[in-house]
């Protein structure tokens, strides 16, 4: 019952992030998820990491596809190391990203109506809202609706691991 009176909160939280995206650097839907990352300047982590991994051609196809983007400072925050070791393991490394994308373009007045979420990882992003709040996992969604031609960024303040295989 607690979701169906917060969605509407959540949903109104996030359709006010959506206008500081201009602001932020991030540009309109005429360019693809990679172009519209890079033109933001935050993202410099996730796209060298999505060069190591392979995944920029994936990121530039027609999609469309819901990215939860960790800016530079979700990246920075991780343990000393993690990165470079990341980047040394191009498997690895493309297990983490592709557990950042979803499948199909899902706005945020969509997200704050789901519990979760199946990513191209294989694995599901739980999703939840307090107040104004949205987050996947442990992240929180800081900027919502970022459109590109090719889907859509909802920023996070974390990097989010996939759930360890056995």
């Amino acid at each position: 019952m607690r979701r169906i009176f917060l969605a509407p909160l959540a949903v109104a939280a996030l359709a006010l992030a959506a206008p500081l995206s201009a602001q932020n650097g991030y540009t309109a839907a005429e360019k693809d998820i990679v172009d519209v990352a890079a033109e933001a300047g935050t993202f410099n982590t996730l796209l060298a990491a999505a060069e190591a991994a392979g995944l920029v051609d994936v990121l530039r196809s027609e999609g469309p596809f819901t990215v939860f983007a960790p800016t530079d400072e979700a990246f920075a925050a991780l343990p000393e190391g993690t990165v470079e070791s990341l980047l040394a393991d191009p498997e690895a490394l493309r297990a983490i990203l592709l557990y950042h994308v979803v499948p199909g373009k899902v706005m945020a007045a969509q997200v704050v109506t789901m519990d979760s979420a199946e990513t191209a990882q294989g694995s599901s992003v739980s999703i939840s809202t307090y107040g104004e709040t949205v987050r996947i996992n442990d992240a929180r969604v800081v900027t919502a609706d970022v459109e590109a031609s090719n889907g859509v960024i909802h920023v996070i303040d974390t990097v989010i691991l996939p759930p360890a295989s056995n």
